[in-house]
């Protein structure tokens, strides 16, 4: 298990996603678990100091899977902003959480019915800290 980063300001507002939808989201459970998981063991930063190579919320980022080879974009949104049709993927989608707080180069890992999909993180397409948007 890798060493993943996470803003505070991120840190703030998944944690209070995490919290009201245990509470709310029968349906989400699962993946709200996950995330708090990620968030509990995740290393935590200043906007300002987050490297430019990692995922962060409303990060696009270029991944490829490794074993088709097949590649896409996505940017990384708060569900209430999820829009497949324009390639915005809820954290709490299993990529999502699989993808948040990792660095270009790493592999992550997650299960899916068919079995572990393994994805590497190609590319910072857009990350808001790097262009200074620390409150996106």
């Amino acid at each position: 298990m890798r060493d993943i980063q996470v803003t505070n300001f991120d840190l703030k507002r998944l944690r209070e996603l995490v919290h009201v939808g245990i509470s709310f989201r029968e349906k989400d459970r699962q993946y709200l678990e996950q995330l708090q998981e990620e968030l509990e063991r995740a290393h935590i930063v200043e906007p300002a100091e987050v490297s430019r190579d990692v995922v962060t919320m409303n990060s696009r980022v270029r991944v490829k899977d490794v074993d088709t080879g097949e590649e896409r974009a996505f940017t990384l949104v708060f569900p209430s902003d999820a829009k497949l049709e324009q390639n915005k993927i809820s954290v709490l989608a299993p990529i999502g959480t699989a993808v948040l707080g990792y660095r270009v180069g790493d592999i992550v890992e997650w299960q899916v019915p068919a079995g572990v999909k393994k994805l590497r993180i190609e590319e910072i397409l857009y990350q808001p800290e790097a262009e200074g948007r620390y409150d996106q």
